[in-house]
């Protein structure tokens, strides 16, 4: 049973935030992702963010730092490093991670893994909620084609698993370690073999996700590839789930890659935000780099004023009239929420006859 709601929405846990949206507040986000690094030490096939050209540029310590003050003090309840470039690049990331948790937030991190030595896993892991790491091949061969990396990046990244589940097990830690795997043509009969290994090793989670284009990036997957039709494999990985090992096969975001989105604006973004190694504010990763849906710019002007200003209401006043959500990526992480928002707005009939 997968009780982390990979594929659902987790608004009906903050029922007090979403009356205030109910009734037309300007509510605060409650999860934000922030780009630490624009580069990347890897050049996935897959990469969503490949068309910001793997800019070097790194996000103000001190300014993220004023920030996070800030946003704890309005209510936002997590922070994702993540972004358009690997964020373990960040010169800072050990002593960022440790500031984040300090303020109270939840943290977590995505990352390629390569870079999380044993003595950063050691320091940066007892900050997180949770850490991912995309692991998206059970060979050498085929990681190395995937993630355009150097030969010996595979075995690099396997062995920091495996120190990283030591580190969490001797220090009894509440980190959830996960891995993530995008399905797609190149890997897609491998993840068996994965899963096997994940198991031994001692990871917490096995994540198995499609692949969700960019609207704007350069990288192009075979979008022929029957995602759908492989429901044989969550059978099949079902064998090697357990009590300690959670094998999340997202097969609901597989079936709605093909279909239409049944709402016409996304609500998603009064409760979500993306910050890029620049400091720029982004409705959601969708919009990156498209400088006019910029709500301002974390280094320049503070938070409050950002979101609750003119630019900020006149942007989502434009996407709310001229923006088509087809256009967006599909099975997007505001998905499953604005599907439950939109209902929300507009209610069949016979609600009341619960």
């Amino acid at each position: 049973m997968e009780n982390f709601r990979m594929e659902g929405q987790k608004l009906l846990y903050h029922i007090p935030r979403l009356y205030r949206w109910c009734k037309g507040e300007n509510i605060y986000p409650i999860y934000i992702e922030i780009g630490l690094f624009g580069g990347c030490n890897h050049r996935c096939i897959f990469c969503a963010f490949d068309y910001l050209n793997y800019e070097t540029v790194m996000l103000d310590t001190e300014c993220l730092k004023k920030f996070l003050r800030y946003a704890k003090k309005r209510g936002v309840k997590a922070i994702l490093y993540s972004g358009e470039g690997e964020p373990l690049l960040h010169k800072d990331i050990i002593d960022i991670t440790a500031f984040t948790k300090q303020l109270g937030f939840d943290v977590a991190l995505s990352t390629n893994g390569v870079m999380l030595n044993k003595d950063r896993a050691d320091k940066i892991l007892k900050c997180l909620t949770w850490l991912r790491m995309d692991v998206d091949a059970a060979t050498e061969d085929t990681y190395s084609f995937i993630h355009k990396a150097d030969k010996g990046d595979f075995q690099w990244l396997i062995n920091n698993i495996k120190d990283t589940v030591k580190i969490k097990k001797q220090n009894r830690l509440e980190c959830i370690i996960n891995v993530q795997f995008l399905l797609i043509p190149q890997n897609y009969k491998e993840v068996i073999k994965l899963a096997r290994m994940m198991k031994i090793i001692g990871v917490d989670q096995l994540i198995i996700k499609p692949h969700c284009y960019h609207p704007l990036s350069k990288n192009k997957i075979d979008a022929n590839f029957p995602q759908a039709d492989l429901l044989w494999l969550e059978k099949k990985l079902e064998k090697y789930a357990d009590d300690n090992f959670n094998v999340i096969f997202c097969y609901r975001m597989m079936k709605k890659n093909k279909e239409q989105k049944p709402y016409s604006f996304c609500f998603g973004f009064a409760f979500a935000a993306h910050i890029t190694a620049r400091g720029d504010i982004y409705p959601c990763n969708a919009f990156v780099g498209k400088k006019e849906f910029s709500f301002g710019n974390i280094c320049k002007k503070n938070f409050r004023d950002i979101w609750e200003g003119k630019k900020r209401k006149n942007i989502v006043k434009k996407i709310r009239n001229n923006w088509d959500v087809e256009n967006c990526r599909n099975s997007c992480r505001l998905d499953e929420m604005n599907r439950y928002l939109w209902e929300l707005k507009n209610p069949g009939k016979h609600v009341n006859f619960i």
